[in-house]
């Protein structure tokens, strides 16, 4: 994936930005949370290493164009939470899967559909027709923030998953051209 060397985007009253070194506390309070350890494959606990090591991964997925993370903002200041885009299991296929998270403080406020809409809108100004989101069996939350942004369930099979030790259901939603 091919972006400028910085991206910053805005709508929805939103800014995405890129992490920081700034942003590493912050990444701490959202990320260490129950409910991210249960329907992410982020570390558990996230503590201040864990940051750091999130925050090089995120940076060396861009530098070879196979991830981008995003902080959510309302103003290109505190983040809120995250969205990210990336390869799949595949890292040839031509589609890209995106991800979003947002810290427990700041949930109800619809704040993972809104960047999702402007994250998926850039993903069709890069080029990339096929979007998708895995998620979940029981991810309610995630599930309504897909159709919130246009998202809809495919027929592809359910993969399971041990992830953490805990067993999981994954379903594939997609946002097609």
């Amino acid at each position: 994936m091919k972006v400028p060397d910085e991206v910053r985007l805005s709508g929805e009253n939103l800014v995405l930005r890129e992490w920081t070194e700034a942003d590493l506390p912050t990444m701490v309070t959202l990320f260490d949370d129950p409910a991210v350890a249960r329907f992410t494959p982020l570390a558990s606990p996230f503590d201040d290493q864990a940051a750091v090591a999130y925050l090089a991964k995120a940076r060396r997925g861009r530098a070879e164009g196979k991830r981008l993370h995003l902080a959510i903002t309302e103003d290109g200041g505190t983040a809120l939470g995250e969205v990210l885009m990336f390869h799949g299991k595949d890292g040839d296929a031509p589609g890209l899967e995106l991800g979003y998270s947002v810290g427990s403080a700041y949930r109800g406020r619809k704040l993972a559909a809104r960047a999702l809409r402007v994250l998926t809108a850039y993903a069709r100004e890069l080029g990339f027709d096929d979007l998708e989101l895995t998620i979940e069996e029981t991810n309610a939350g995630s599930q309504g923030v897909a159709r919130a942004a246009g998202y809809h369930l495919t027929d592809s099979p359910p993969e399971r998953v041990v992830e953490k030790g805990r067993e999981a259901t994954l379903y594939r939603w997609a946002h097609r051209a």
